[in-house]
């Protein structure tokens, strides 16, 4: 199998339903023609270097699958169809992908990050109960002047500067 990055610019006055009708499209797509999705990248809207169809603005997707010439040709012909998909571009990374090394490496990428969150969600609740505070009632405290220290300024020398001190040398 081969693996391909396809990069999709859809609409992006659609609302968030229809934009998912058109990603759920494609992730059905590719289990269908024997492929596999290893990532689904969502990158939001953003402004385009041209106009595409008299807008400025697209909301971005990079699909990153394996799948064989059958599955390419599929997916672009539905992106053609559907007029909610202003432009794509299919790349090929790598011609002979290992699909079970990449299954590997997204169960293992999987568990890193629920990891990873639990760990965050430890942390959380440690520092929520470390800012639970025992109320303790308070006793007012008397400072006098004797208590408290003052500072002169004959206890604190003044400040030199670089000029000041080449006259007392020379």
């Amino acid at each position: 199998m081969r693996r391909y990055e396809t990069i999709v610019i859809v609409d992006p006055d659609l609302g968030e339903e229809e934009r998912g009708t058109v990603f759920d499209k494609i992730r059905e797509l590719i289990p269908q023609t024997g492929g596999l999705l290893v990532e689904f990248d969502e990158w939001g809207g953003r402004k385009m270097a041209y106009e595409i169809k008299k807008k400025q603005r697209g909301y971005y997707v990079c699909i990153n699958y394996c799948g064989g010439g059958d599955l390419v040709s599929e997916m672009e012909r539905q992106f053609r169809i559907d007029d909610r998909v202003m432009k794509y571009m299919t790349v090929l990374l790598d011609k002979e992908a290992d699909m079970e090394r990449i299954q590997e490496a997204m169960t293992q990428s999987e568990a890193e990050a629920e990891a990873a969150e639990a760990e965050s969600k430890a942390k959380a609740e440690a520092a929520a109960k470390a800012s639970e505070v025992v109320e303790t009632p308070e006793t007012p405290t008397e400072t006098t002047d004797e208590q408290v220290p003052a500072a002169t300024e004959a206890e604190t020398p003044p400040e030199t500067t670089e000029s000041e001190a080449k006259k007392e040398e020379a």
